[in-house]
């Protein structure tokens, strides 16, 4: 049955969203700006918190923040107006365009990139596991050298979906490279100029000073508000601001193009792929998943000090952006909760017993592994990138509530855990810490086969350290065994300081590692099987 659309009035749905919002809607808080459209016309256009908590400057609908991962959904909106032009195609090899990049001994085309199906793995992971802080200043070049260095895939192009942002860093600079224009001016002449959105623009750096920009929050260990910063030079992967005006246009003209048209919007909701006969849920720049509320389109953003979401719930013609000048909230969850009180859908959990016990587990065939915590009664998913509440989805199976859900889990009968996903299914078994003697995994020394990583483990005190190495940086880290041979990977110092050098952002772990008679696996959520091989064998 097709939902009714939203009849509420304006005053009923601001009454609405408030609780949603109540935690950041305040004088010593940064906050969140909210536009729900009905029909594609705003019926709530709103904003809660500061931009500038030193200043006393609230936030507005024009106040300026990033909008990181939506940058994609832009990107992938002028690749394809360039395609029409015949200045390229998404059957190109990449390598054409960027000849500077490794033979992976398999062709990578643009439709890969765009798709996320490429098997490159993720820019930020390969800056983490070599030990370049991302928080530092680096360039756009430094970035591609890192890319140019990783001479292997996490997996054959087309076999899979994993999200990586090294796709988009790619199809920035190719787009650069075709149109003779930098990304920004390409942006203003194509997109933003022609639509009025006069505050969208690539940020590529934080040091940039625009108008109305509102200041990026973190919590800080004591739980107080700190300011954020963003290190490395981003483009059309996540380096894009906006206001909640302009993002407004920016979905209007999702649902009803007045620049492009709607078979080119059609694309970038699907771009008919199928992983394993399984439809995939990511496009081009836009993903589409199935809920209780249909079917819905969209994006997210994730960043240092900064989430964003916009997404149009098609069944209801309802829209909801939320941009947050903080990264203290989840605003997929969010933004589905809202719209369930606006449909009347309600938030009522759905009445499936939870049955997968808390634990840890790992991929009985292979290296993957992840966390199931309760937290407040809530069951959650929790991967090396962060976690997700996990939701009943019929039959037994419980699926985290996230835009591209990393599997639909079971529990079976030996208390294994069975993970499905594109049809194919692995089997997860309980792990628990172990006092495996370190003795024999200390002082050794490996080597990637490309030259891009080096490793060397040594004890120190009753620990096991890696030391991590690439061209561009170092860093040590803590192997905490679970199992004769794998091990948990976490930051050296417990300081929270300390561990924002690793990583933008406190994980639950940052990678795991196997150690074998003669050789080192690294592997995580985005980065699957990077092998170092025994220096000297």
């Amino acid at each position: 049955m097709p939902r009714a659309a939203l009849t509420l009035d304006p005053a009923t749905i601001a009454a609405r969203i408030a609780p949603h919002v109540a935690a950041w809607n305040s004088e010593t808080s940064p906050g969140m700006m909210i536009a729900v459209l009905s029909g594609g016309e705003v019926v709530h256009e709103a904003a809660y918190g500061m931009a500038d908590l030193a200043n006393g400057v609230p936030l507005s609908s024009r106040s300026v923040v990033r909008i990181a991962s939506q940058s994609k959904q832009f990107t992938t909106w002028l690749l394809l107006a360039l395609e029409r032009e015949g200045r390229l195609s998404l059957q190109d090899d990449v390598r054409t365009h960027l000849p500077w990049l490794p033979d992976y001994g398999r062709t990578i085309t643009l439709h890969h990139l765009a798709s996320n199906t490429s098997g490159l793995r993720d820019i930020l992971e390969m800056m983490t596991i070599g030990g370049v802080p991302i928080l530092a200043p680096s360039s756009r070049r430094y970035a591609c050298d890192v890319v140019g260095r990783q001479s292997e895939l996490n997996f054959e192009p087309g076999y899979d979906l994993l999200y990586s942002n090294s796709n988009f860093l790619l199809l920035s600079e190719i787009l650069e490279n075709v149109s003779g224009l930098s990304f920004n001016d390409l942006l203003k002449e194509r997109i933003t100029g022609p639509l009025g959105m006069h505050d969208t623009a690539l940020m590529p750096r934080d040091d940039v000073i625009l108008p109305r920009l509102a200041g990026h929050h973190r919590r800080g260990p004591d739980g107080n508000w700190l300011k954020a910063a963003w290190g490395i030079a981003i483009g059309g992967e996540g380096g894009m601001v906006s206001t909640l005006h302009d993002m407004i246009i920016w979905q209007q003209n999702l649902r009803q193009p007045k620049i492009g048209d709607a078979q080119m919007i059609a694309r970038m909701e699907d771009a008919g792929i199928t992983i394993n006969g399984v439809p995939s849920p990511y496009g081009y720049g836009l993903v589409r998943d199935n809920g209780d509320l249909g079917e819905a389109t969209g994006h997210g953003g994730w960043i240092a000090g900064a989430r964003s979401e916009s997404v149009r719930f098609k069944e209801a013609d309802l829209g909801i952006i939320l941009l947050a000048n903080h990264d203290d909230c989840a605003p997929y969850v969010l933004a589905r909760s809202i719209a369930r009180d606006l449909l009347g859908a309600g938030n009522e959990k759905r009445q499936q017993t939870f049955d997968l016990p808390a634990g840890t587990y790992r991929d009985e065939a292979g290296d993957d592994a992840f966390q199931i915590e309760l937290r407040q009664g809530q069951p959650y998913l929790v991967m090396n990138m962060g976690g997700a509440p996990l939701l009943p989805v019929g039959d037994g199976g419980w699926q985290p509530q996230a835009s591209i859900p990393a599997f639909t889990l079971k529990r079976e009968a030996d208390g294994a855990l069975s993970a499905t996903r594109f049809g194919r299914t692995r089997r997860f078994v309980p792990i628990a810490p172990t006092a495996t003697p370190i003795d024999r995994f200390a002082d050794r020394h490996f080597e990637a086969r490309s030259g891009a990583f080096r490793g060397e483990t040594r004890k120190a005190g009753s620990e096991l350290h890696l030391t991590l190495s690439s061209p561009e940086g170092s860093q040590r880290v803590k192997l905490v065994a679970h199992g004769d041979d794998f091990f948990f990977a976490h930051p050296v110092s417990t300081e929270v300081h300390d561990q924002w050098r690793v990583c933008p952002w406190v994980l639950p772990w940052l990678f795991t590692v196997r150690i074998t008679s003669d050789r080192l696996i690294i592997n995580s959520d985005r980065t699957k099987r990077l092998v170092l091989g025994e220096a000297g064998l």
